[in-house]
């Protein structure tokens, strides 16, 4: 196969006429010509996702891999940190052996931190064995990211074991340090850590690249740190990466890593450092098996239109074509369901939670960011029980444990989420996956959390009469084995139902939802065992006098 088009060398820093020559899956051969027809556009190597994690696309990677390739990504850098908190080792394996069965370049990393806490239920835990064996694979490119950094400053054993397993055997490993400056983040880089995607200011983000760390520019669908940190492509162009993070299915049909480039190009940065985080330093970060438009490479690239809006017209990965004018070449194949769903229905006094102050701790929930704020004002209290306020937008959110058939579910209060009835559930609750919900009433909540667990997972919107909008789940609670435009179709439709009938001001609510759980990220969120001050690593109450 013979390809004529502009060729945009990215390595060499020029454009120019070519005719590429591809054969047995690699270039053979680069050669310059004096024109080549006008509408053949520019090719250039395919972008990639530094860091996401797959399951969060609600896809597993069979199907993220088809709408994928249609936005010119040809390789993710990948974390399979959910699956493993609920499935452990067996999950990694899983992600493994689906990623093998399509023409699509994934580097899995082995996770560091399942569980990610001792204050959350996992449904697995791994060990340094089991980081280990992994790390030995070849599909396992890296340690994932650390985000245990307290254990990372105080040198815990198992900690220090894991990042040395990856150390001896020469391979990267990812950082998660969100808001850790000065002695601290120095100490923790300086164990061996080599990236952090956490930045959400341009101050933190200068900081840490001034100590050579690869600043990976997050836009996801819950935090999207662009805006914050796109100066640091001028000022620090050769450590940074683009990344996702996570992406829900619907705005992965809109695009992915191409969106960022238009973005950057848009605001003026030069072409060639643009092109060289989306598409170079994670392949020479990772060590990633993905060509880089040079002779002898595979052949992984992309054709766009132009060098403005880079809209791709095919997509190829070794030598085949993937991707073509919006439409994916990869078919879809059916998926396995592994499971880990214990817990029995629910009812709505079990989300009752007593009064025992006017005053009450609220998290308090930011569109378009996985951090929050810790409030605290006066709380409704009907009868000696807390209740919601919607008039101050005040909302009852609850974690129910998924992994035990009748554990108490922990309550406490959220404030943006603008519900002005019914209830929102969902199985992707993060890291843990158990289930996460916030409504206006004990029996929304109730009947929202049992729609979960009667479909063993998915995302559920429900309003005050019982309707409800559900997508289903059932791979491990976090991905759906539908072709992948039926399944962002079907999110689609839950979201805007959510926002529509319930009334929900947020931007992606069901993202958001998922990282209140996560308990290594500021300030104040919730977990199946109760409610966490993330500054104070410790469980606080919701009331004030105890």
């Amino acid at each position: 196969m013979k390809l004529y088009s502009k060729l945009v060398d990215i390595i060499n820093r020029r454009i120019y006429p070519a005719m590429v020559e591809v054969a047995d899956g690699r270039i053979q051969q680069i050669q310059e010509v004096e024109e080549v027809p006008l509408e053949s556009g520019y090719l250039l190597p395919g972008f990639v996702d530094a860091h996401i994690h797959i399951e969060s696309s609600m896809m597993p990677p069979t199907e993220f891999a088809r709408l994928a390739v249609v936005h010119g990504t040809v390789a993710t850098v990948s974390d399979p940190h959910e699956i493993a908190n609920v499935l452990g080792k067996n999950g990694v394996y899983y992600m493994l052996e689906e990623a093998k069965r399509v023409p699509f370049k994934y580097c899995f990393g082995a996770p560091s931190c399942v569980p990610a806490t001792t204050f959350e239920t996992a449904g697995a835990r791994l060990t340094v064995q089991d980081v280990t064996e992994l790390l030995k694979l070849q599909e396992i490119g890296y340690l994932s990211e650390m985000m245990n950094f307290p254990g990372v400053l105080a040198k815990n054993a198992e900690v220090m074991a894991k990042m040395e397993a990856a150390k001896s055997i020469g391979k990267p490993i990812d950082g998660h340090a969100p808001g850790l400056l000065g002695a601290d983040a120095e100490q923790y880089f300086a164990a061996g850590i080599s990236t952090d995607h956490e930045c959400f200011t341009y101050e933190e983000g200068l900081e840490k690249a001034k100590l050579g760390i690869k600043i990976l520019i997050r836009e996801g669908s819950a935090a999207r740190n662009y805006d914050a940190l796109h100066p640091l492509i001028k000022s620090h162009p050769d450590l940074i990466m683009f990344c996702s993070d996570d992406k829900h299915p619907d705005d992965l049909i809109e695009g992915h890593i191409n969106l960022l480039v238009a973005q950057s190009l848009a605001l003026g940065y030069d072409l060639f450092d643009v092109l060289r985080a989306a598409c170079i330093h994670p392949v020479e970060h990772y060590n990633l098996n993905v060509g880089l438009l040079q002779e002898g490479d595979a052949a992984d690239f992309i054709r766009v239109n132009n060098l403005k809006s880079f809209d791709v017209l095919e997509t190829y990965i070794d030598g085949n074509c993937v991707a073509k004018n919006g439409k994916t070449l990869i078919d879809h194949v059916p998926s396995q369901t592994p499971n880990l769903f214990k817990v029995s229905n629910k009812q709505p006094g079990d989300f009752i939670l007593k009064a025992t102050s006017k005053q009450g701790r609220i998290i308090k929930a930011l569109d378009g960011e996985i951090v929050t704020k810790a409030a605290v004002d006066e709380l409704s209290i009907i009868d000696g029980n807390y209740e919601p306020d919607l008039k101050k937008d005040i909302l009852k959110i609850a974690v129910v444990n998924r992994y035990v058939k009748n554990e108490k579910p922990s309550v406490a209060f959220v404030k943006g989420f603008g519900l002005q009835q019914g209830a929102l559930a969902s199985s992707v609750a993060h890291d843990s996956h158990n289930i996460v919900t916030v409504g206006t009433s004990d029996e929304t909540i109730c009947a929202a959390i049992n729609h979960v667990i009667q479909h063993k997972g998915g995302v559920v919107a429900v309003n005050n009469k019982g309707k409800h909008k559900m997508l289903a789940l059932p791979i491990a609670g976090l991905m759906s084995p539908l072709n992948g435009y039926k399944l962002a179709r079907q999110y689609a439709e839950v979201d805007a139902w959510a926002k529509a009938e319930l009334g929900c001001v947020l931007k992606a609510p069901f993202m958001l939802l998922s990282f209140l759980a996560l308990p290594v990220i500021p300030a104040l969120k919730i977990t199946d065992l109760g409610l966490f001050d993330v500054n104070r690593f410790g469980f606080v109450n919701v009331g004030l006098d105890l």
